[in-house]
């Protein structure tokens, strides 16, 4: 547990810094939190329906046109802050990671091919899906069960499958139909006010 706590503060410790010696004004921190915001309460409506919710399609589409310091700035408040609704708990700073490295890999893919097509950006938002699930089940392997065997950590897995599915499948259903619209309107925004501008492609490779 400690291991993987310190790979996580070593991670995310490069791009704080990143972060900070940019030019942010007040213009991008509001930017920023309103994103963060819709992402974390877009959670809160689906909570019912047990990993669906469009909050990963939120912080993949903002991390495209805003970059991959955004993306994982984004992806960290939306969890802690769904919490504040949800349940605040010791999985929160696993899921603050899971979702800002979400947010993190999809900026820094933005100029490739894998996010410049429609099944290409449907296709990492499916992969998404599962890395988050297998990696939110580390904490619950190694918080709670101590020294698990193989056979445990293979059943959590497992048992896990219907859950990392159906988180798959929302992302690639929100992605496939609201990506676009989202992405015209954030790249529009960020032109207008000249917010985090970035050197992302145009629109046209989503059509």
């Amino acid at each position: 547990m400690m291991i993987c706590i310190a790979i996580m503060i070593v991670t995310v410790i490069p791009l704080f810094a990143r972060f900070e010696l940019r030019a942010i004004g007040s213009k991008e921190i509001v930017l920023l939190a309103v994103l963060a915001a819709i992402a974390a309460m877009s959670r809160v409506p689906f909570a019912p329906l047990p990993s669906v919710q469009p909050t990963t399609f939120v912080i993949i589409v903002s991390a495209i046109v805003l970059g991959p310091e955004a993306g994982f700035l984004i992806g960290a408040m939306a969890a802690i802050v769904s919490n504040i609704f949800l349940g605040q708990g010791p999985w929160t700073p696993w899921q603050m990671y899971a979702w800002g490295m979400a947010g993190m890999m999809a900026g820094f893919l933005r100029n490739t091919v894998i996010i410049n097509t429609k099944w290409g950006l449907m296709g990492y938002g499916f992969v998404v899906g599962f890395l988050f699930g297998w990696f939110m089940n580390l904490w619950f392997l190694l918080g709670f069960l101590g020294d698990a065997s193989w056979e445990v950590f293979v059943s959590a897995y497992i048992a896990s499958f219907y859950f990392d599915l159906a988180h798959a499948l929302s992302n690639v259903f929100f992605l496939g139909l609201f990506s676009v619209g989202w992405i015209r309107i954030l790249e529009r925004f960020k032109r207008k006010y000249g917010i985090l501008t970035s050197d992302f492609p145009k629109e046209e490779v989503y059509k």
